[in-house]
């Protein structure tokens, strides 16, 4: 007979617990799988984002019978893309993807999403002046929710027209997430959830694995060759992971119509980006059932070798310290890192860094789940030789007779914890560059964008704190790199609203700001003389006085140690608006900051807004980073608490007839239950101590190398403490119930 049906004759012909545990092992096998088609579909779902929105990229031309002009703000949070199009000929012009026909002067075609965003809030209704007449196609749009919009107009309205040839042009250019970061959240997904997922679906292949080795060795001892005993095992294995590969990639197809519809904080797709393409339903039905071969192979390797010393349980070897040296390189070079870091030196930047960062990580994890045997071994053989309780010592010695079990019950949990304080230090690093943390917004607009009403109408806005202009001196058009001077016309009063405090400012005068914070470009001195244009092309001479302002201010920001302060009497008349801006002020909460937004809007729809210290792009991608990595740690902590309970539960059902021969010995139930906690709690306790430890040193090596502000998350190593010892409470709370009371004869019975 076939081996592999020989083995699913034996699966089925076992009874009501065997079909329970081929059931038991798809149905784990098939979570895996869901959790893996998920993790490998994120880079499809991105892709699929990034070649839509440059499929509408505009590409120029010389001559066209089209203009455009595009413009991107911030609307809260988000990303709010305009472009507005004009026709300048009677010829051909090229249609927007996802738009049915050019929008023609005063039309609108609008993203869902937006339209929306201007049925619940009127008052946006400015940033898109014109009827609303259509909504964009999904051709035409990276997600459901993006804020996009066409704005049909006329040339002479337009400040900065460029000719229209056609929308895309092959070319990547707009990404949701660049390479680099994408490459940093594969790393970090492939921690959190790939790592645990391969223990998982490990665990699920080793089910009942002291039972299926007995009956292996068994079938050893009746005549079956070696190969073909592997084969019998595999079989079953195979057959397991197979059916559970099918419905894990069925569950997440249902799962994927649903959340395409609802999406995540800052991300959101189609649900037809979301479908696994060929290759990953490759992966998922060929590496799965290959993943339970291999494991197939090795659990059956000893019963196929060894048959009688299976069936008579003889004493196993000590397991073996080689998977503890993988810390040694792994640990060193994360802390060289952190100790260059103490000494006063910036590791940061080069090719070196960004290899051996990772390459330290992946070591130090596998170290510390390859590790743990022997460490969990070596402490309950010191442990049970000085304990005086009954049940550490037996707990004690049961662990040290059988450390390898441990490794299946932890690993999960462990990893997924080390997981976790890298997720930390990847938002961290990624919320230094893109969040602005000052209490206060400044909005910059150039004045050549303005009309005088307009001026005066944006000044007056409700929610604005304070108003100041701002002009460059003149520079010669050869010398366009040359040093100048920038002078801010504004009051004592409207400056000190602006800064963080502002000490000696005298209204009337020209004043000179200096602070604590370097000047960008060049220190002006008493004396120095700088010339402004004019808008008549004339030129008009500013001299540097000797008077000066101690000021303090969030940077970046129009008030500066390298500018004049000129009160608004004194300011020359007729300044050129093409060297000059205005800055408005307000709070930088986030509701204060899309009414200022909107306001802006709503009186110059038309004008470049640029939000200072807020980089939209990178505001958009910190929270789809976010979104991702809180998905992954969803994943990774379902992956690690199934692996904990199956491997919990599995145990106790594979030591039934220990625990009933200790309990027709006199052992108590309480007893049991104690061993049976502390079983769990220190290999657990040992492993998740290890997992803080390691990984928060390389969440601070990765900051290191990464070059921001912050190298030490000392905020979140009292949140990763926490959910350790909490992970360690639910883990022996979870340990008690799989000890019965009564006591089972035929649990006990020999062979």
């Amino acid at each position: 007979m076939n081996p592999f049906l020989l083995g699913l004759r034996l699966l089925w012909g076992s009874g009501r617990r065997g079909r329970a545990r081929f059931l038991l092992m798809a149905l784990g096998s098939g979570l895996g799988v869901a959790c893996l088609a998920a993790v490998l579909t994120i880079p499809a779902v991105l892709a699929s984002h990034d070649a839509r929105t440059s499929a509408r990229y505009p590409v120029l031309a010389e001559h066209s019978s089209a203009v455009h002009q595009q413009f991107l703000d911030p609307y809260g949070s988000r990303p709010l893309r305009r472009v507005f199009l004009a026709r300048t000929g009677p010829g051909p012009v090229p249609r927007p993807p996802g738009v049915t026909a050019f929008p023609g002067p005063g039309e609108v075609v609008v993203s869902p999403a937006l339209r929306d965003v201007l049925a619940a809030n009127p008052g946006a209704s400015g940033l898109v002046p014109g009827r609303v007449t259509g909504t964009i196609g999904a051709a035409g749009l990276g997600s459901p929710d993006e804020l996009y919009a066409y704005v049909g107009t006329t040339p002479d309205k337009l400040t900065a027209p460029r000719a229209l040839d056609r929308f895309g042009d092959g070319r990547l250019h707009e990404e949701v997430v660049d390479g680099e970061t994408l490459d940093i959240l594969r790393f970090t997904l492939g921690c959190i959830v790939l790592l645990p997922l391969v223990v998982f679906l490990s665990v699920c292949a080793r089910l009942s694995g002291e039972s299926r080795a007995r009956r292996l060795a068994a079938l050893r001892l009746v005549g079956l060759s070696i190969k073909d005993t592997l084969r019998v095992n595999a079989g079953e294995n195979v057959a397991a992971a197979f059916l559970g590969a099918v419905l894990g990639l069925a569950a997440y197809l249902g799962v994927n119509e649903v959340m395409a519809r609802v999406g995540l904080p800052g991300l959101q797709w189609f649900p037809a980006d979301g479908r696994p393409e060929w290759p990953t339903v490759a992966v998922c039905l060929v590496g799965c059932p290959a993943l339970a071969w291999v494991v197939g192979l090795l659990g059956a390797r000893r019963a196929a070798l060894s048959p009688i010393a299976v069936r008579r349980t003889a004493e196993r070897r000590p397991p073996r310290t080689w998977g503890a040296l993988l810390l040694v390189p792994g640990m060193g070079v994360i802390v060289g890192y952190c100790a260059m870091s103490v000494l006063g030196k910036d590791p940061s930047g080069g090719s070196a860094s960004s290899t051996l960062v990772p390459a330290a990580v992946l070591l130090t994890g596998a170290g510390l789940v390859f590790g743990l045997p022997p460490v969990t071994a070596w402490l309950a053989r010191r442990t049970a030789a000085v304990s005086g309780s009954l049940p550490l010592t037996l707990a004690m010695r049961r662990t040290e007779v059988d450390p390898g079990s441990s490794l299946r019950v932890v690993s999960g949990l462990v990893l997924l914890v080390f997981g976790a304080s890298l997720t930390q230090g990847v938002l961290i690093e990624l919320d230094q560059v893109s969040r602005r943390t000052a209490p206060l917004q400044e909005y910059r607009i150039r004045l050549s964008e303005l009309s005088g009403d307009q001026r005066r109408e944006l000044e007056r806005l409700p929610d604005v704190r304070t108003h100041l202009t701002a002009y460059s001196s003149w520079s010669p058009a050869g010398e366009p790199g040359g040093i100048g001077l920038d002078v801010v016309v504004g009051t004592c009063e409207q400056a000190a609203r602006t800064a963080i405090s502002l000490r000696g400012c005298v209204d009337g005068r020209i004043m000179r700001l200096s602070g604590p914070v370097p000047p960008t470009a060049y220190d002006p001195k008493p004396g120095d003389r700088f010339p402004f244009a004019l808008q008549d092309g004339r030129k008009v001479v500013l001299t540097v006085p000797e008077a000066g302002v101690e000021v303090d201010a969030y940077q970046p920001s129009v008030i500066r140690p390298d500018t004049l302060l000129v009160p608004p009497s004194m300011a020359p008349a007729g300044l050129a608006a093409g060297a000059g801006s205005l800055t408005l002020v307000s709070e930088a909460d986030a509701g204060t900051v899309r009414a200022v937004l909107d306001g802006i809007g709503r009186v110059a729809p038309t004008a470049e807004v640029e939000a200072v210290g807020i980089a939209i792009d990178a505001l958009a991608q910190l929270a789809v980073i976010r979104s991702l990595l809180v998905v992954g740690m969803v994943l990774g902590l379902v992956v690690g608490v199934a692996a904990f309970v199956v491997s919990v539960a599995d145990r106790a059902l594979e030591r039934r007839g220990q625990v009933a021969a200790l309990g027709l010995l006199g052992a108590r139930a309480g007893t049991l239950r104690g061993v049976q906690v502390v079983q769990v709690v220190v290999p657990l306790g040992v492993g998740l101590g290890g997992a803080v430890v390691a990984g928060w040193l390389a969440e601070a090596s990765y900051l290191i190398t990464g070059g921001g502000a912050v190298h030490w998350d000392w905020e979140g190593l009292p949140v990763l403490v926490g959910s350790a010892v909490g992970v360690l409470v639910v883990a022996g709370v979870a340990s008690v119930p799989m000890v019965r009371r009564h006591v089972d004869p035929e649990l006990v019975r020999r062979d």
